[in-house]
């Protein structure tokens, strides 16, 4: 999600910026394996890569590394029985190497590569592998099933190599656009989904009510012939008008969609299915069963189904895709590890990098 958020903002400014990304964890951590944020100039974070305690440091790092044009590699330990700040800091009880880069030359063209891929509806595999004197990088599409997966490697004994898929946004379909779409709209884009607000009346389906959302006006046929769903899309209907959600249930059932959701009663329910077998891909009564009231309760619990569905799909995948990561060690031998103090203070690699062109798809370097 937050690697979305990061290109966006590459995009839109050309600022000096350096990204910094979690190469591997050793035990727990706030995030996990591959989570990217990105530090500009101006002063603007976007992501995270932690509850807020490892930001600061990597701050301050940023700016050296924008200076001088060199990646350089942060350990973190932050097991309470060996750092009682870190360790009563973080609350994670793990360890956490961190790769900060800047971005400028074939990173920068290979990032703003994969967003104009990901807009296109592409998923793309970026990868790096270096060594002490120099990084490099290589973008590759056409992915196939491994779109599902958010890393495919980390660490091993030979090299340090990560490869991370960048996939594009989920497509949501929001079928009616009552108080309960709104307050489904606003979590589901926070979450990281791509959201289409549907509706047969105008007045509500509007750019006002769901500005970062696209707006489609229609019958459900007319929607379906617009949006053309695909399996990999979801579908929340929620329109509370009985004939406008059976057209679209009717509609979208055939087509295999990873997730419909229908809001209503389990009375409703039952009408609305009276004549269609209920397959396992919907969700009637939407949302997970924690009592929730109100259009912001529900939101909260369709919200929660969501990330659910979305992280049982990517589960089997990602577990094969890192089980050299989990069986190798953490640290090479090239890094040096030390502990957390006040100031957040970690030993840090220093490894040569500069940057040359190269064609997307295959492997190009950064050295001195």
């Amino acid at each position: 999600m937050d690697m979305h958020d990061v290109l966006e903002s590459l995009k839109a400014s050309d600022e000096p910026s350096v990204l910094a990304t979690i190469v591997c964890v050793e035990g727990h951590s706030y995030r996990k394996t591959g989570a990217s944020m990105l530090f500009s100039f101006s002063g603007d974070q976007i992501g995270s890569v932690s509850p807020g305690c490892l930001e600061q440091d990597l701050l301050e790092r940023a700016a050296g590394v924008w200076d001088s044009g060199q990646f350089i590699c942060v350990n973190y330990n932050m097991k309470p029985e060996e750092d009682v700040i870190w360790g009563e800091s973080v609350g994670c009880g793990g360890e956490i190497r961190m790769l900060l880069e800047p971005v400028e030359g074939q990173l920068r063209t290979l990032l703003l590569e994969a967003k104009a891929k990901n807009d296109a509806g592409i998923s793309v595999k970026l990868m790096r592998s270096w060594d002490e004197k120099e990084i490099s990088y290589a973008l590759i599409e056409n992915l196939g099933d491994q779109s599902l997966v958010d890393y495919e490697d980390g660490m091993n004994n030979n090299s340090n190599q990560m490869s991370i898929i960048i996939t594009p946004r989920p497509r949501l379909v929001l079928f009616g656009l009552g108080k309960d779409a709104e307050a489904i709209y606003s979590l589901a884009m926070q979450i990281g989904f791509r959201v289409i607000a549907a509706d047969w009346r105008p007045a509500l389906c509007t750019k006002e009510r769901f500005p970062h959302a696209e707006c489609v006006i229609g019958s459900p046929v007319q929607i379906m012939e617009q949006v053309q769903l695909r399996p990999d899309d979801y579908l929340i209907v929620c329109s509370h008008n009985l004939s406008q959600d059976k057209e679209m249930i009717r509609l979208a059932l055939p087509l295999k969609l990873v997730y419909i959701g229908v809001l209503g009663s389990k009375k409703r329910i039952r009408m609305l299915f009276e004549t269609f077998l209920i397959p396992s891909n919907v969700h009637a009564p939407i949302g997970l069963s924690i009592h929730a009231d109100g259009p912001y309760e529900i939101a909260v619990s369709v919200a929660a189904e969501l990330i659910a569905i979305r992280a049982a799909r990517k589960g089997s995948l990602r577990q094969e895709g890192s089980k050299h990561a989990n069986i190798s060690p953490l640290f090479s031998s090239r890094t040096e590890q030390t502990y957390g103090s006040s100031k957040a203070i970690a030993r840090a690699v220093e490894e040569q990098a500069a940057g040359t062109d190269g064609a997307a798809g295959s492997v190009v370097q950064r050295s001195s």
